[in-house]
């Protein structure tokens, strides 16, 4: 008998582990599908094509936790396309993250140097001058575990804001980041990070309806007044 309830506490224990990392894969799967089709949309026929919005962004950053910086230096490099609303990102976090813990002259190791991107659903909260404000919301991938996320797979969520300047395009983002697993397995003190980015020119990508630049509808009409001018002085004898 003794024998028999510990096989079936064994077996509830790996059920229930089972249905635990099963049910963690399901709610990451049904995330990435309401990333992917949120706001979806047919689009005009005339609509620009995917990349003509997209955008190349490189920047620094740092760590931190409870307001206290845990010293690594972040290199964050992202692209964003359809005007914002989707961001691919990929990170460097360059150095151990080291928490100092006040009055004793120790720090506590949070986690070694590693690898991390993100894929992230963004909306615009606000447009106001040269300043738009945004937040965002996805997963995330790491290259280790730890104790600031024991799993490698985490939700990413992010707010921020865009600066417009010099002929009003968008070249400057600052965003504060957090990622964890939810809770989803222990421990999970998750990974809080800031970033500034600059967005930089690339021939591989087209740019923003808000960052082109409208042709005068008139000038087709002097074009071809123009040409019809130059076509009837040719025919002069």
């Amino acid at each position: 008998m003794r024998h028999t309830c510990q096989l079936l506490r064994f077996n509830s224990a790996a059920v229930g582990h089972f249905f635990r990392v099963r049910g963690a894969a399901l709610v990451r799967l049904a995330l990435i599908g309401v990333i992917v089709c949120a706001d979806y949309a047919p689009r005009p026929a005339q609509a620009q094509s995917l990349c003509d919005s997209c955008e190349l962004q490189v920047g620094l950053g740092g760590t931190y936790h409870f307001w206290a910086s845990t010293g690594s230096l972040v290199l964050p490099v992202s692209v964003t396309w359809d005007e914002n609303r989707y961001e691919f990102r990929v990170f460097r976090f360059t150095t151990q993250q080291l928490l100092r813990l006040p009055g004793t002259g120790e720090a506590r190791q949070l986690a070694n140097p590693y690898w991390g991107t993100s894929l992230s659903r963004r909306w615009q909260l606000f447009d106001v001058g040269p300043v738009q404000g945004f937040c965002g919301f996805g997963l995330a991938l790491r290259t280790e575990s730890d104790v600031l996320s024991a799993s490698r797979w985490d939700f990413a969520s992010q707010v921020g804001f865009r600066f417009r300047m010099i002929g009003d395009r968008a070249l400057d983002e600052v965003a504060m980041r957090h990622w964890s697993n939810g809770e989803i397995q222990l421990p999970n003190h998750g990974q809080d990070f800031a970033t500034v980015t600059i967005r930089i020119e690339s021939k591989l990508f087209g740019i923003g309806a808000a960052d082109q630049i409208p042709i005068d509808p008139s000038l087709n009409n002097r074009l071809l007044i123009a040409n019809n001018v130059g076509a009837e002085e040719s025919s002069l004898p």
